[in-house]
């Protein structure tokens, strides 16, 4: 799932792109088919991929969300990358600088992608 949401956020994936299906996501994953399944539903309830019928699964046009909802879909993620850096000792100014590079990175792979 993580990939998928990855590949949306950095333009790897558009509105509109297809999606693979379950059976196709199972075989090449090699992943059980109920597994995919909970995958593509769980990136359709996230607001990322769209069921059309007649045409398939694909990725999903941005809606504009409010500041409260963007920091509310971030908040679980937040609070398990500062429980893992303290658990590993790693200092808040290393993680913000982390962030920052990869932030950098995925930016730079998005503007690639675009040209």
């Amino acid at each position: 799932m993580y990939a998928a949401t990855r590949a949306i956020v950095a333009g790897q994936l558009s509105e509109g792109d297809p999606f693979p299906s379950v059976r196709t996501l199972s075989r090449e994953l090699h992943i059980n088919p109920n597994t995919a399944h909970k995958v593509i539903a769980q990136l359709i309830d996230d607001g990322l991929l769209e069921s059309r019928p007649g045409i398939g699964t694909v990725v999903a046009s941005f809606r504009t969300a409010t500041a409260r909802e963007r920091t509310e879909l971030l908040n679980r993620q937040i609070e398990e990358l500062v429980v893992e850096a303290k658990r590993l000792s790693i200092e808040l100014n290393e993680v913000t600088s982390a962030i920052s590079r990869h932030w950098k990175r995925l930016s730079t792979l998005s503007q690639e992608v675009s040209k």
